[in-house]
C-alpha cells in the first residue's frame, strides 16, 4: 500500500507536497481505514481543483516517478543508440516561472508497504533530478517491529562514493560499472536481476495508472482487451456481470479473430460484438463493441486496471475520473475500493475530479478528500480538507455540507470566475 507521496519542483509545484495517505485520528467511517505494518492507512483520495490549478499534476508527478523507473536503465551516455532504436527519454519539467527553480533539482519520494511481502516491511524510496542527471538516490526499509528505525539499502549522491548494504561484491561491482549519470540504481539494478531491487521497481509497476482525460490514450485503452478475454469464456462472462453492475443491456460478446492483412504481421486483431437481448423476441442483437456509447468504452477501457489493482493490492491512479460516466456510477466505484468485501487485499484509488457529488461527508472522510490551489505566482499547493484552515484558523467540521461550502469558495480550489464579457452579442441596432 501506497504510505505517502511526496514531490518538489514539478510542474506547478515548486515548493515540496505530500500526498499522504495515513489516516488521522478523525472518526468519521473507520472502516474506511486499512491496517498495514502498524500503519492505518487510507484507501481512497479524491483531489479537487480549479481548471489548470495544477491537480492533474499530481497525477503527472505519480507517472512521471514509475516511468523514469521504469525506463531509466535505458538512459544514460548512450543518445547515439536512443536516437537509432527509438527509446523515449522524457526530460523532468521544474517549474519554469522563476529563475531559481529552473536550476533547481526536482524530487520524488514514496512511502510503501510491499504487499507482496508478509513480513509487511515498509519502504522509503527517493531520487532527485537536475536537468539530464540523477543527483541523488536513495532506499530505506524498515522492519514491522522496528517502529520508526530505517535501515539503508543504498544511498547515492553526485560527488560522493556509492554505499550500498546487504549486497553481493559481484552485485555491487556490476552496478559501478554500468551506472552512468542519467540511470536510478533500482532501474539498473532490476535490469541486472538483483532481487531487492527489482522488488522496488516491481512495485511501481504494479500500480495502474490511467488517464482519462486525454482522448488518445481513451481510445488506446478501449481497444486494450483484458487478459483471457479471447479464448476463456468465465473471463467473458466476469466482464458481462461487471457490466450488470451499472448496465444490463449487455449479456455476451461474440469474439472474431479477423484475417491478417499483412503476412509480416504477428499480432492478431479480433472484431468484438456486443450481444443484447432484444425486448420483443429474446433473440440476441449483435453491435460491434465500438459503437457503443463513450461511458461503456471507458468501462471497460477500466475493467483490466480495476481487475487488477483490486487482486494484488496495488494502487490505481486515474486522471479525471468522472470524464464520461455519470456520477453514480463513479460513486460504485468508489464504494467499491471502500468495500472490505469486496476490496480484500486493500488495494488503493487516487484519482483527480471535478465531481461535486462525490464531494460528500457521507460518502468520504475529511482526509481522504484532497485540495489543489493555484496562487498569484502560478504555484500549485496541495492540502487535505482535514488539514485546512479559515482565516480565523477555523478547521472544516464533520457535519458542515461539504459541497455546498466548496461551491461557494469556503475551502479554496475553485476557479476565479468572471463575467464573459468579451462573447457579448450584437445590440438589436446592430452595433
Amino acid at each position: 500500500m501506497l504510505i505517502q507521496f511526496n514531490f518538489k519542483n514539478f510542474k506547478s509545484f515548486r515548493e515540496e507536497v505530500s500526498l499522504d495517505l495515513t489516516a488521522t485520528k478523525i472518526t468519521e467511517h473507520e472502516d474506511h481505514v486499512a491496517e498495514a505494518a502498524n500503519d492505518k492507512l487510507l484507501k481512497v483520495a479524491a483531489i479537487y481543483g480549479a481548471n489548470a490549478s495544477g491537480k492533474s499534476n499530481v497525477y503527472d508527478a505519480f507517472e512521471y516517478m514509475t516511468y523514469y523507473v521504469d525506463e531509466s536503465f535505458k538512459f544514460g551516455d548512450e543518445e547515439e543508440r536512443r536516437r537509432k532504436t527509438g527509446d523515449a527519454y522524457l526530460k523532468v519539467t521544474p517549474f519554469l516561472f522563476d529563475e531559481k527553480s529552473r536550476g533547481e533539482e526536482t524530487t520524488f519520494e514514496v512511502f510503501y508497504v510491499d504487499n507482496s511481502e508478509d513480513t509487511e516491511r515498509t519502504y522509503q524510496y527517493g531520487f532527485s533530478l537536475k536537468n539530464d542527471e540523477v543527483i541523488e538516490e536513495w532506499l530505506y526499509s524498515k522492519a514491522k517491529t522496528a517502529r520508526n528505525k530505517y535501515r539503508t539499502i543504498f544511498y547515492r549522491k553526485k560527488g560522493e562514493e556509492l554505499e550500498m548494504n546487504g549486497f553481493s561484491k559481484n552485485h555491487v561491482e556490476n552496478i559501478k560499472a554500468s551506472l552512468n549519470k542519467e540511470s536510478l540504481i533500482v532501474s539498473l539494478g532490476s535490469k541486472l536481476r538483483i532481487a531487492k531491487l527489482k522488488k522496488v521497481r516491481d512495485w511501481f509497476l504494479s500500480n495502474e495508472i490511467v488517464n482519462f482525460g486525454d482522448p488518445a490514450e481513451n481510445f488506446f485503452l478501449s481497444s486494450v482487451l483484458p487478459e483471457g478475454f479471447v479464448d476463456k469464456k468465465e473471463v467473458q462472462d466476469n466482464v458481462v456481470e461487471y457490466f450488470a453492475s451499472f448496465d444490463e443491456a449487455i449479456q455476451d460478446f461474440n469474439i472474431e479473430e479477423l484475417p491478417k492483412e499483412d503476412e509480416k504481421d504477428n499480432g492478431k486483431n479480433y472484431k468484438i460484438d456486443a450481444l443484447h437481448k432484444m425486448g420483443d423476441s429474446g433473440k440476441m442483437a449483435s453491435i460491434p463493441l465500438k459503437q457503443e456509447s463513450s461511458g461503456t468504452l471507458k468501462m471497460f477501457a477500466l475493467y483490466p486496471s480495476l481487475k487488477e489493482v483490486l487482486n494484488q493490492g496495488s494502487t490505481l491512479f486515474i486522471d479525471e475520473l468522472n470524464a464520461r460516466l455519470h456520477p453514480l456510477l463513479v460513486r460504485n466505484i468508489i464504494l467499491t475500493f471502500l468495500s472490505p468485501e469486496i476490496n480484500t487485499q486493500n488495494a488503493q484509488l487516487v484519482f483527480t475530479t471535478h465531481d461535486i457529488w462525490q464531494f460528500s461527508n457521507e460518502l468520504l472522510r475529511r482526509d481522504e478528500i484532497w485540495m489543489v490551489n493555484k496562487n498569484r505566482d502560478g504555484v500549485s499547493e496541495l492540502y487535505s480538507l482535514v488539514e485546512f484552515k479559515d482565516e480565523d484558523g477555523n478547521k472544516v467540521r464533520r457535519d458542515e455540507a461539504l459541497a455546498k461550502n466548496y461551491l461557494t469558495g469556503n475551502y479554496g480550489a475553485i476557479p476565479a470566475l468572471k463575467p464573459m464579457k468579451m462573447l457579448k452579442g450584437r445590440t438589436m441596432d446592430g452595433k
